[in-house]
């Protein structure tokens, strides 16, 4: 229903820009998701669904209510006729919603301002919105909040702000909505119409990467891609850091050792990787630009936005190898970006490292520590048992898309960036093009890995094992 209801407010975009043919869509498409909405939500109260709900019933509702957010979202599209055919418009709205970024849409400047508002929305819905509103509405409307809050969180477990988990949700949508507001008045003051900045502040704090111009960021002045960059290394973070970090407490957020790997992680990287292709002549020479789109990239792809300000597949061989490698780390635990997360390789390292302790010492108890504190051993199992089925599942859906008939860069750069939720890839999905060539049984197979990768790959498969559905007596 909340969905829907975000359908209408986009009519206004209708009206101010004279493009009247959409304002019928726009409402149909929202009228059916709030009545489809409406009869769910009657239904389950009239048989007492709520009663008694079980962490199953979590991952359930929120992988389901994910599938149907994408069929639902995708009816503007289709109704409109900007993307008539049905599986292209689910890939587009699964990639909006899972804050992915990929596109099939070749002309994005030709379409209507109103789907193009519509398309960014996904995008900020996805990024922290329906995450977050999920646990502070449910629990109004008597359903309890915390299996859906594990089953859907970013991260490990991300810190609470306060015991009740209402708060922490209304606290995060505060900041979140803040930092939104002050990027769109900030890109206004760089020369961007409003309804630009406000697409660019919806799929930046949401670190989506959906754009309303065909060259991404390419063609943005110096001082509008400063402020991307500024606002996609604070999406990228730790939101409950955010949130101690305005409250004065830099201290804390410094002390968290996923917040120091992040940024020593960019520094490095952007170092190391300016040095290199200002040395291949990149951008003439010039040394200022050639340093702004390396950091640019760096921060896009590490924290998934996927915003595009340079074609790094020209960039040399090394470049573009770190390029793919940071595909493959993600952001901080806690934000809206998707991957796996640099805290869960921090634990994978200090366990790895403690192991050659546990080899001399192999009676002594020695825990993994995360920011002064022992890391519970199941968290560790989990961790582990993530990365092998987070590589697993790439290594599967590469060979399933080769099998496809697609080429093998095109292949190993497309399923990272949809596992990832990145946007951008290599070969036929590279920086300067889309997904609208590929096959419709890839773009289902690409939709399903943005899907899986948003939720955090267990919260789905987990459906797709013989003892979840077996009753325990």
């Amino acid at each position: 229903m909340f969905n829907g209801v975000f359908m209408y407010l986009c009519i206004w975009a209708s009206i101010y820009y004279y493009e009247i043919e959409d304002i019928i869509p726009l409402s149909l498409s929202g009228t059916i998701t709030i009545l489809v909405g409406f009869i769910i939500y009657h239904s389950a109260k009239a048989y007492h669904v709520s009663s008694g709900m079980t962490k199953r019933d979590g991952y359930l509702i929120v992988t389901f209510g994910w599938v149907l957010m994408a069929f639902s979202g995708s009816l503007p599209y289709i109704i409109s006729g900007t993307i008539p055919e049905f599986t292209s418009a689910v890939f587009e709205t699964i990639s909006g919603y899972s804050t992915t970024g990929a596109s099939v849409l070749n002309d994005i400047e030709s379409v209507n301002k109103d789907i193009l508002l519509w398309r960014s929305l996904t995008q900020w819905i996805g990024g922290m919105g329906i995450i977050v509103l999920t646990v502070a509405i449910l629990p109004i409307l008597g359903i309890g909040g915390m299996q859906l809050f594990v089953a859907e969180a970013p991260g490990i477990s991300p810190d609470k702000l306060q015991p009740r988990i209402k708060e922490t949700a209304r606290r995060l949508w505060i900041i979140y909505v803040s930092l939104t507001a002050i990027e769109l008045v900030l890109l206004m003051l760089g020369g961007f119409n409003f309804f630009d900045a406000l697409n660019h502040s919806f799929t930046t704090m949401a670190t989506g990467g959906f754009s309303t111009h065909n060259s991404s960021a390419v063609e943005f002045s110096p001082y509008i891609q400063y402020v991307l960059i500024v606002f996609m290394f604070l999406a990228g973070m730790n939101f409950t850091l955010t949130y101690f970090g305005v409250h004065g407490k830099i201290r804390k957020v410094w002390e968290n050792e996923e917040f120091r790997l992040y940024t020593l992680m960019i520094a490095v990287v952007t170092t190391v990787l300016t040095a290199v292709v200002y040395n291949s002549g990149w951008a003439n020479g010039d040394l200022e630009k050639t340093f702004r789109d390396v950091l640019f990239q760096t921060i896009s792809i590490i924290t998934t936005t996927g915003f595009v300000s340079a074609d790094y597949t020209l960039w040399p061989h090394f470049a573009v190898m770190i390029i793919f490698m940071l595909m493959f780390v993600g952001a901080s635990a806690g934000s809206t970006a998707g991957g796996v997360k640099i805290v869960r390789h921090i634990i994978l390292v200090k366990n790895a490292f403690l192991s050659f302790k546990r080899q001399l010492h192999p009676k002594a108890i020695i825990p993994v520590r995360l920011n002064g504190k022992s890391v519970n051993e199941s968290v560790v199992y989990n961790v582990l048992a993530f990365m092998m089925v987070y590589i697993l599942i790439y290594t599967l859906g590469v060979v399933t898309l080769a099998a496809l008939g697609v080429d093998f860069i095109t292949s190993l750069g497309a399923v990272a960036t949809s596992l990832g939720n990145i946007g951008p890839g290599f070969g036929l999905v590279g920086p300067m093009d889309n997904f609208s060539n590929l096959s419709q049984p890839v773009k289902w197979v690409l939709s399903f890995f943005m899907l899986i990768g948003r939720l955090e790959l267990f919260t789905v498969l987990m459906l797709f094992t013989p003892f979840f559905w077996r009753r325990i007596h």
